[in-house]
């Protein structure tokens, strides 16, 4: 159903409007989300053995292990539910701030846990925080943003996935060592503290629009414009139903005087709308409540979405088949040591912090097929390089240059799910973040599995899974050389062949009906 704003001449607006509504508002607390999210989920990694050492508990590699999957089960078994329920409701803001409670009430609960079985619980309700974020957060984030706008802002957000990585379980390890066990759980309650401050200054678009401020007025060209229009004539139209398009209705009574959005008719004129003034952007005003099966059917029927879908799946998988088996390579090869592992992850989590924007940024502008295609082709070499064992410097270098590739891969292919629900009628931003989450959750529960049971049973371990890796990435190159994009490279290399071809078949016409012009000329 649509949401109906109601812009109150009556009431006082809400005090810094225009900023808590704002796209870079927003785009922060997403970011501050992502960053919390993953930091908490790092600081406590160097501390769990010890305390279960403490706990008297024998077999801790195991039962550290089962914890990192009750994390995983709560990430995955609550994403479908959260992404329903945030499609059916107007405000993605609760359960967001819901999702923030859960994290802190994880935090204490490990803090204070007398047994494994209350540590596990809270390791669920942590990952169930974390699908909020993902889901409910990316979705926010799309609300908020102007389509053209999507690939910069998402790719900004990404970034803080390596920060959290990055300052997590330094500071975890840093803070057990001087002040205990409690202390990374204490700072991790702090950081949620400060996101949940974050998330109740937010003021969502619609709500904004209910008092006269729309956060795209400064990001849209003004109606009728050359720019709007160049962007009509080339941009297909999205497929919202007519009668969602929400138009200012002036409304008066004895009681109030209310501004209220409303249905208009498909007989209106479409620059009419409030959020018309360019093609159909007024499809974020309006929430898709659909059936699971329609959702599910809907999305396995798209090329599109399931090519976006497998290439999360695959990003959680070479990604997490490294955490098990990265450090055990660098010890046995080069004698690593803890300290000195660490400072190799810090060459590999700092490169996604510049590629994730720009890949973004060059998402909006070149297209999402492009840059995806891109990435992951400049990935391959390095890859390929990683299974040598000649020098540790070439080997962090290419490691830093495939995580910088790598990064830049996420921000496009989020891109093309929002592109896909703004395309799919019944489906949601909530809904493909959550079937996102979905895949990632699952693709993260396999891959240290796979990896670790890879490294320890199989001759030349690394090298086999960096054969896998490139296995991967080619098969996610092909299938986004074929169905990335509303118009694929696919479709647009045969395309082009086919006019080229269509050119040199009519040009020997022309050549051989000149000599027969100028014969019967005066």
């Amino acid at each position: 159903m649509p949401i109906c704003p109601r812009i109150s001449l009556a009431r006082k607006r809400p005090w810094g409007l225009r900023w808590r509504s704002s796209i870079w508002f927003v785009t922060a607390v997403v970011n501050l989300g992502i960053t919390t999210d993953l930091l908490v989920y790092s600081v406590i990694i160097p501390v769990i053995p010890f305390q279960l050492e403490n706990l008297h508990y024998q077999g801790v590699s195991a039962l550290t292990g089962w914890l990192l999957c009750a994390y995983s089960a709560g990430l995955v078994l609550s994403t479908i539910p959260i992404a329903i329920y945030s499609e059916k409701h107007s405000s993605r803001r609760i359960p967001l701030i819901f999702g923030l409670v859960a994290l802190i009430i994880s935090q204490i609960l490990l803090m204070f846990a007398p047994n494994y079985a209350v540590m596990a619980v809270a390791r669920v309700s942590q990952g169930i925080s974390s699908s909020m974020i993902w889901v409910v957060g990316l979705a926010l984030l799309c609300d908020t943003t102007p389509e053209h706008m999507v690939g910069g802002q998402l790719g900004i957000a990404m970034t803080g996935l390596p920060v959290g990585l990055l300052v997590g379980s330094p500071v975890g390890g840093a803070l057990y060592s001087r002040f205990g066990f409690h202390a990374p759980f204490i700072f991790g309650s702090i950081c949620a503290a400060l996101d949940l401050l974050a998330r109740l200054l937010v003021i969502e678009r619609h709500e904004a629009i209910g008092w006269g401020v729309d956060p795209w007025a400064a990001y849209l060209p003004p109606a009728g414009s050359a720019a709007c229009l160049i962007e009509d004539v080339h941009r297909p139209q999205a497929s919202v139903p007519s009668d969602s398009v929400l138009t200012v209705v002036e409304t008066i009574s004895d009681r109030s005087n209310v501004l209220e959005l409303g249905p208009i008719t498909s007989g209106l004129p479409r620059h009419q709308s409030l959020a018309g003034r360019r093609h159909d952007d007024e499809a974020a005003l309006v929430r898709k409540p659909s059936s699971l099966l329609s959702v599910i059917t809907s999305l396995v029927r798209s090329p599109r979405a399931l090519t976006a879908l497998f290439m999360a799946f695959v990003y959680g998988i070479v990604n997490s088949m490294e955490e098990p088996t990265l450090p055990l390579h660098l010890q046995a090869l080069w004698q690593l040591d803890s300290s000195r592992v660490g400072l190799v992850y810090l060459a590999t989590f700092l490169p996604a912090l510049i590629s994730s924007p720009v890949a973004g940024w060059l998402a909006d502008r070149i297209g999402t097929d492009c840059i995806t295609v891109l990435c992951l082709t400049l990935t391959v070499p390095w890859w390929l390089i990683l299974p040598l064992r000649k020098s540790l410097i070439l080997f962090i270098v290419a490691l830093a240059l495939q995580s910088f590739f790598v990064g830049g891969v996420v921000p496009p292919v989020t891109s093309e799910l929002a592109a896909v629900s703004r395309n799919m009628q019944g489906v949601g931003y909530a809904h493909v973040y959550g079937a996102f989450n979905l895949a990632f959750g699952i693709g993260t529960a396999v891959g240290p599995v796979m990896g670790g049971q890879i490294y320890d049973h199989v001759e030349h371990g690394w090298t086999t899974i960096c054969a896998i890796t490139v296995t991967l990435i080619m098969l996610c190159i092909l299938l986004a050389f074929c169905y990335t994009g509303p118009e694929p490279l696919l479709s647009k290399v045969f395309r082009h062949h086919v006019v080229s071809k269509d050119l040199a078949a009519s040009l020997p016409k022309k050549q051989t009906s000149r000599p027969h012009e100028s014969r019967s000329g005066p």
